[in-house]
């Protein structure tokens, strides 16, 4: 008889197969850790979303006022505030303050150029405050020759951005400086330039440079003085006009140039000259309404039909 000690199995497990058990237990206790993690990361941020949305539809309901103000910046004002602009300027007692034609014609080139416009000005006048209230959310830049009163009226209003630039010329010499800018229309007085960098004795080369990358779309001519031979008179903020307008990078190619006081010999002998008579659209006693475009960089010619470089 066989001792039960003989039927005795001996079964031993090789350590492979212990580490394989325990490495996949460790893998789907990562795959686990993994999942609820992702899981309570997607619901915070749901809920962060959830509130924040809230929170902006709470702030719109409480205050309207400031949601909209961005966009109340640039919608054009309505015709009866332009109306009454109009109306109430030019009916001051200031000797020298615009017409109500006058006005209007300025007026109704302004409401016609897209929003935001940019308004280059020449002359700080009684109609400084309406050129830019009427520009309401356009850029509007005013350039005088009195460094004093520039600097008194952006005191007293902020919202003005004015320049001084100190101008070389008189009106005395209106048809010499003429003749010297034809003499280098290929040269110093190109119609197309970045008169920063010119020597031309007609163009302004000292306003600040951000102001000769403006793409102006109306610039109104309204200074400086013209009463007198020794007065600079405007023959430099004419043909400085004409250059912008020509030289004009992006927006609308086209440029409103207003002269004010055109019945005088300087603006209208150089309003011909380098806004050209063909370019002229409409004219009163007192304006001179002109539309240019922008032309190629090789162009050497104010008026007629633009000789290119060969």
């Amino acid at each position: 008889m066989k001792s039960n000690s003989n039927n005795t199995k001996l079964i031993l497990l090789h350590p492979y197969i212990q580490k394989q058990g325990s490495s996949n237990r460790l893998w789907l206790l990562a795959l686990v850790s993994f999942f609820t993690l992702a899981f309570l990361g997607t619901l915070i941020y749901s809920r962060e979303s959830i509130v924040a949305g809230a929170a902006s539809r709470v702030a719109l309901v409480n205050n309207p006022a400031s949601s909209s103000a961005t966009a109340a910046a640039n919608e054009p004002l309505p015709t009866t505030v332009i109306n009454a602009l109009i109306h109430y300027a030019s009916r001051s007692n200031d000797t020298y303050h615009m017409s109500h034609k006058d006005i209007k014609l300025i007026s109704d080139v302004l409401r016609k150029c897209a929003t935001p416009c940019n308004l280059l000005v020449f002359g700080l006048t009684h109609e400084t405050l309406l050129w830019k209230a009427l520009n309401h959310g356009g850029r509007t830049v005013f350039v005088d020759e009195n460094r004093y009163y520039a600097a008194y009226v952006e005191e007293r209003h902020p919202e003005i951005d004015a320049y001084d630039v100190q101008y070389t010329t008189k009106m005395s010499e209106m048809m010499e400086l003429i003749a010297s800018a034809k003499e280098q229309v290929r040269g110093e007085c190109r119609p197309v330039q970045n008169l920063l960098f010119s020597e031309c004795r007609l163009g302004i080369n000292d306003l600040p440079n951000h102001v000769y990358e403006v793409s102006w779309d109306v610039i109104l001519v309204d200074g400086p003085r013209g009463d007198g031979p020794d007065a600079p008179g405007r023959m430099s903020a004419i043909f400085t006009a004409g250059v912008l307008a020509r030289s004009k990078k992006g927006g609308n190619p086209k440029t409103h140039v207003i002269l004010h006081d055109y019945y005088r010999n300087v603006e209208k002998i150089c309003g011909d000259e380098f806004l050209c008579r063909g370019n002229r659209v409409e004219s009163t006693d007192m304006i001179g309404h002109f539309v240019l475009e922008r032309v190629d960089a090789n162009s050497f010619q104010f008026c007629g039909h633009n000789r290119t470089a060969s």
